[in-house]
């Protein structure tokens, strides 16, 4: 195994000592050496072991503790239909906790604990916990028990997995990135009921200025709904996390930056800045104050909870949201339960002037990164492995998105196909068919293949493909669609071939070492920018660039020129790691 540069602790030591002399008994019984050197090899003399194995496969039961950064409310213990299929399939129940609350502060108490989950997902906190020694490299068990694994990545993405330049070790295997992603349809953008923007006779919907006059115009004919409640212009929600989705990343998407998290990075440079000091993010942020100042924008959208952001938009009353569906959802699926579907959203490209393109489909190519990982704790990392190549397999990448053949889908003249009532349920009761089912609950425990991309029989891996989308549109929406003469709403929005693909993936997928000055300057530079950017949108209009002046200066005491520059060492380092 090839180890880390970094510190590590006694307890992975010990882990590596047993495991090298593990994997050398193995080589002797007919295996490769294993060597990371190899990671990229996915000739067959590094996945015949796993397949000419003539022991019968382990499947006793075996229990894994499993942490996520990422929520998920609809877990059910695997005891939905699909994890009962997976526990059958393997063995293997997860215990899994979730985040709640800060899920970097959750990472960094597990790191220092010295006490670890089996897996775990920390997305860009993996640092802390590779420094605390807690990590195993995952090289040599992919090599030897994981050809779906190396199947699907292949060998230019199994180099992009490695964690640096100076540790080539595989910590992760990356779940975030779908391979050979495609994108059919848009959920993110600005969103509008479609009964405003037929009210308004389906005008051109493309910068700031046309999204508000269609919410201006609505209100001032239907300023209450049929109770007599005051209908809402524009609600945000800045509830934790979620400032970044409808507050802040919005300024970057319609002033032509791409998402590297916080910050703007410069496609043939590299050059970083942190995105909120580019001027444009300014103007952006002062329509958030005009809107506020003429009263389109819901006063309680800083103070509002996501449940109650959720249960608002239940009611019908909210012409516009800033936001992505998967956010949102909930709250749209109660309007469509209700049959309210001219209350339901559209989704349109607004940038602050036609100066710009939005740039919700700006490519990444496929960016690693950000995955799951076997811990210096795991009771079984043969068995960890072997369980998260099987959601690699074919048959797990089809059972996590369709479901069980014959209930959630039929095969008819080789195809399959999702029934009406099964369709309906997907769309209108979502949240109980996940929960009742487990479809789209264990995607990020493995590496999978994106939408768009078929499986030996000619079918979709996912059923996000054009037909499928297009069977989910209700009649409004396809009646708003027509309109703007596009089958979907991704057909409203700039197309990937526009943009240069960005050679360092997102910079908000680089791990940042757990030692890393950029840690505590990122939560500085939060920390002003979740008072400061409030505080700008509801002050009067007059003091908004007195507002915006302090700001810039509170960030140059917090040190943003360090932080530019450390992140842009990164950037860099990802660039030389993945071309060289």
């Amino acid at each position: 195994m090839m180890s880390s540069k970094r510190s590590r602790n006694t307890k992975a030591s010990a882990w590596l000592l047993v495991s090298t002399l593990m994997l050398s008994m193995l080589a002797g019984c007919g295996g490769n050496n294993g060597n990371s050197a190899n990671a990229g090899d996915t000739t067959d003399k590094n996945t015949n072991t796993a397949n000419t194995n003539t022991e019968k496969e382990d499947l006793s039961p075996l229990t894994f503790s499993f942490f996520s950064e990422d929520p998920s409310p609809n877990w059910t213990g695997m005891q939905d239909e699909t994890g009962k299929i997976i526990t059958e399939k393997t063995g293997v129940t997860l215990d899994a906790e979730f985040a709640v609350g800060d899920p970097v502060q959750k990472v960094a108490l597990i790191a220092s604990s010295g006490e670890y989950p089996d897996l775990i997902s920390a997305k860009g906190d993996i640092g802390k916990m590779v420094d605390a020694g807690a990590m195993i490299d995952l090289t040599d068990l992919i090599n030897k028990y994981a050809p779906n694994i190396k199947k699907v990545l292949g060998e230019e993405n199994l180099k992009r997995s490695r964690y640096s330049n100076e540790d080539h070790a595989i910590y992760a295997i990356p779940t975030y990135s779908a391979v050979d992603q495609q994108y059919f349809n848009a959920g993110g953008g600005f969103e509008l009921q479609h009964r405003a923007v037929k009210e308004a006779g389906y005008p051109a919907i493309k910068t700031v200025k046309d999204y508000e006059t269609v919410i201006k115009s609505y209100l001032e004919k239907h300023p209450k709904d049929e109770n007599g409640n005051k209908n809402v212009g524009l609600t945000l929600n800045a509830d934790d996390w979620m400032m970044y989705i409808t507050v802040t990343n919005p300024a970057f998407t319609t002033t032509g930056s791409p998402d590297d998290g916080e910050y703007a990075i410069d496609v043939d440079t590299q050059k970083v800045t942190y995105h909120f000091r580019r001027p444009a993010e300014k103007e952006y942020f002062r329509w958030l104050n005009h809107m506020n100042d003429i009263g389109l924008l819901d006063p309680e959208s800083f103070v509002q909870k996501t449940d109650q952001y959720k249960a608002k938009i239940a009611t019908g009353r909210v012409i516009g949201l800033i936001d992505q569906d998967w956010s949102y959802g909930d709250g749209e699926k109660a309007l469509k339960a209700a049959g309210k579907f001219d209350q339901g959203y559209g989704h349109y490209p607004v940038t602050l002037s036609e100066e710009y393109k939005e740039t919700s489909f700006w490519p990444t190519g496929f960016m690693a990164g950000n995955g799951v990982g076997i811990t210096t704790d795991c009771k079984d990392p043969v068995r960890a492995i072997k369980f998260l190549d099987y959601l690699a397999s074919d048959e797990g990448q089809v059972l996590l998105n369709w479901g069980v053949e014959g209930k959630q889908y039929n095969v008819e003249n080789g195809k399959r196909v999702i029934p009406a009532e099964v369709n309906n349920r997907i769309v209108n009761d979502s949240t109980n068919f996940v929960k009742e089912t487990g479809i789209s609950l264990y995607n990020l425990l493995s590496v999978h293949y994106g939408d768009g991309v078929k499986d030996s029989t000619g079918n979709y891996y996912t059923t996000k493909f054009p037909e499928q989308i297009t069977s989910q549109f209700n009649a409004v929406e396809k009646e708003t669609l027509a309109a703007y003469k596009v089958d979907s709403w991704k057909g409203l929005f700039p197309k990937e071939e526009e943009f240069k693909v960005k050679p360092w993936g997102a910079a908000w997928n680089i791990p940042v070492p757990g030692d890393s000055e950029i840690v505590v300057l990122d939560n500085k530079l939060k920390d002003i920018t979740w008072k400061r950017i409030p505080e700008a949108i509801l002050s009067k209009p007059a003091d908004f660039d007195k507002i915006w002046d302090a700001y810039m200066a509170d960030l140059d005491k917090a040190g943003v020129t360090k932080a530019e520059g450390l992140r842009e060492a990164l950037v860099k380092e990802r660039v030389k790691m993945w071309t060289e």
